[in-house]
This record gives structure tokens, sequence and C-alpha cells, in this order.
């Protein structure tokens, strides 16, 4: 599972995701906020058409975080925890490069944002899904 957006979107994506830290920690201080955010996340990619293995794997993130989050899983690093969050509250609620109403175009940014935090995330990702797959036992 490897994810390709090129360097300089990667780094563009990271450069942001890295400007949300302190946002995401402050909602991570509160579950019903996680809620909030996750839930959002979920219904804006009800209205993308899936295209590709990075909206594919979104849904495995949101239930990682939701797991880490309810201490069901915590073989994860905070680190990558606060990066999804973030990376989470830019594709709900940040200020699009590109607004989300031009068709097709407009969902690159969030496109590469949430690629961008699958390669943040990719052998945390690979192990939860292990974890689920072996009936949630420890990893």
């Amino acid at each position: 599972m490897s994810y390709d957006l090129g360097d300089d979107n990667l780094n563009k994506a990271k450069e942001i995701i890295d400007s949300g830290i302190d946002k995401a920690q402050g909602v991570l201080r509160d579950s019903s906020k996680v809620d909030e955010v996750l839930f959002a996340v979920a219904e804006k990619l009800e209205t993308i058409p899936t295209a590709g293995p990075i909206l594919a794997d979104a849904p495995k993130m949101i239930s990682m975080v939701k797991a880490y989050i309810s201490k069901e899983y915590t073989e994860i690093s905070p680190k990558v925890i606060i990066s999804l969050v973030a990376a989470f509250i830019y594709f709900v609620k940040g200020i699009d490069l590109i607004p989300d109403f031009i068709p097709i175009i407009g969902r690159v940014d969030d496109l590469a944002i949430l690629g961008a935090a699958l390669k943040i995330c990719e052998p945390e990702l690979a192990a939860f899904e292990q974890w689920r797959e072996n009936g949630k036992e420890t990893v």
C-alpha cells in the first residue's frame, strides 16, 4: 500500500498537516470534538466518488483514530494520531487552496492532504489492519 503523490505535493501537504498540529492537539483533548471531526470526515467522504486507494483507506484511518481514542488500540505513536487529526481537520474545515465546488480539481488539495496522512501512517495502518484481522489482539 504505497501512495505516490510526487515529492512537491507530498511536502506541501505535510507542511499543511504540520501547521495544524496545535489545533489537532486541542481537539484530541475533547473526545466529543474528535467525534465531530471524524463524523464530518466520514460525511465529506460520502460526497466524493471513490477514486483509488487514498479514499479507500480513509475509513480505515478514521477507525484507527477511534480505536486509539477509546483506548481499544494503542499500538500507535501519538504523533501519528495527532497528524491524522490535523489532516482530518484540514480536510473538513481547512481553507482550500482550490475550492471544492470546482468539479474534479476542487478535490485535489483534499486528496493531497489525505494522501500525505496515509503516507505518514502507512506502517501503523497496516499494523492496525493486522490487529483487526487477528481478532483485535495486541500486535
